[in-house]
């Protein structure tokens, strides 16, 4: 049993890491460091309802500072890690001072993609990671404001749907053929689409955006695309993907690739150090590939994961993923991962605003997308967990319980 755990990140993962760790018994020494100078709080509501201001900021926090000090846990906020020394087992802040540790756990999360492209540098352009990001874009938000979002994933949708209530004229420029083309099939993209088009936002897709242009003050005021096309904006935010946070890891000698690399225990190549949440490339055991997932729900798990254990109860990390999606007042909730399946079918009809869409392999129910149809992703859970082979005339009719589409 470790006398000394050090947690690197101050996310969801962290947050529940301690919450485990001290549920299933750890009494010793444990410590919490973060880059930003706030207790772990809920990152989804930054580009929903706390852009809105229907959350307050006091709503955000996993657990107030009163936990963490009757769990007995070191917190330091405001704080960046520089240095990682596997042999020492001692992890250097950016004042200098040093942390020992026998067990180390990086919860490291994500960074956004940065763009690159001439006039990234003005002011004015957003990226949403923390909550004082949201904080600055809330300042610009105001009715009849216009904002140029780049990127048509879930961060961009939602951001353009929160302003769009709020009265900001909204345009969304997308490289690809159509929004979240990467996590969706077709009918589900064009179902968004159209809510946002009904909304008033404009969509532009196939748009290669080329440069931002500015003003006088070194303010954005435009957003200029490859085939000549220019796209006014007092602001903009960009939200075109995100990198793992593995810098530190990578420094260290860890093994790295498209994330800090670790097992189905949350293990890293360094029998000491352990990596959960965003920050990870981790086996699916259900999938049989390795996957980088960004979801509270996979930051939650892993964090069970890795913590009981460093306690020395290993449990492998082997539940299907799931993410959800606010859009105005839908709700986009996926479970599992379509990627490589031959053959999707639609439960229900979009224009009643509730449908499914389930995606098969060879047969086999490995996810589902569903719009306001809370009866399907609840059942999905289950099935694709099972690994179970819908009869597909079953699975097409709606008006069968998904549960009660199995052969037979």
């Amino acid at each position: 049993m470790p006398n000394q755990i050090l947690i690197i990140g101050a996310g969801q993962a962290a947050a529940q890491a301690v919450d485990v760790l001290r549920r299933k018994g750890y009494a010793g020494a444990l410590t919490i460091v973060g880059d930003e100078p706030l207790l772990p709080y809920q990152r989804p509501p930054l580009s929903k309802k706390y852009l809105s201001g229907a959350l307050a900021r006091d709503r955000l926090p996993i657990r107030h500072q009163s936990f963490y000090d009757e769990h007995r846990v070191e917190v330091r906020l405001g704080r960046r890690a520089t240095t990682l020394d596997p042999v020492a087992r001692r992890v250097t802040l950016d004042d200098g001072s040093m942390l020992s540790y026998d067990a180390l756990l990086l919860a490291t999360g994500s960074t956004p993609r940065r763009l690159a492209t001439p006039g990234s540098a003005l002011t004015g352009i957003y990226y949403l990671r923390t909550m004082e990001d949201t904080d600055r874009l809330r300042a610009e938000v105001r009715p009849g404001a216009r904002v140029v979002v780049v990127g048509g994933g879930y961060i961009g949708l939602e951001v353009a749907a929160t302003c769009r209530e709020l009265g900001v004229e909204v345009t969304v420029l997308e490289m690809a053929d159509r929004v979240m083309n990467r996590v969706v099939c077709e009918p589900v993209s064009r179902y968004y689409e159209a809510e946002h088009l009904k909304h008033g936002v404009r969509i532009v897709l196939g748009a290669r955006m080329q440069e931002f242009s500015g003003d006088a003050r070194g303010r954005v005021g435009a957003v200029r695309c490859a085939d000549g096309s220019e796209h006014t904006a007092d602001f903009a935010v960009v939200g075109v993907g995100v990198l793992a946070e593995d810098a530190l890891a990578r420094r260290a000698g860890l093994a790295c690739d498209n994330g800090i690399v670790v097992d189905e225990y949350c293990r890293t190549s360094d029998p000491a150090v352990w990596a959960i949440g965003d920050c990870t490339n981790h086996p699916s055991l259900r999938y049989g590939y390795r996957v980088r997932l960004e979801s509270v729900d996979n930051a939650f798990e892993q964090a069970g994961t890795a913590a009981l254990d460093i306690l020395g109860t290993p449990v492998p990390h082997d539940k299907v993923p799931w993410f959800w999606s606010d859009q105005y007042h839908h709700k986009l909730l996926i479970v599992g991962l379509s990627q490589g399946h031959d053959r999707y079918l639609l439960r229900g009809d979009p224009t009643t605003h509730t449908f499914s869409a389930a995606y098969l392999r060879n047969g086999e129910l490995i996810a589902i997308d569903t719009v306001n149809n809370a009866k399907d992703q609840m059942a999905a859970r289950k099935l694709v967990a099972a690994r179970v082979h819908p009869d597909p005339a079953k699975l097409a009719d709606a008006s069968i319980a998904l549960r009660d589409c199995l052969p037979g």
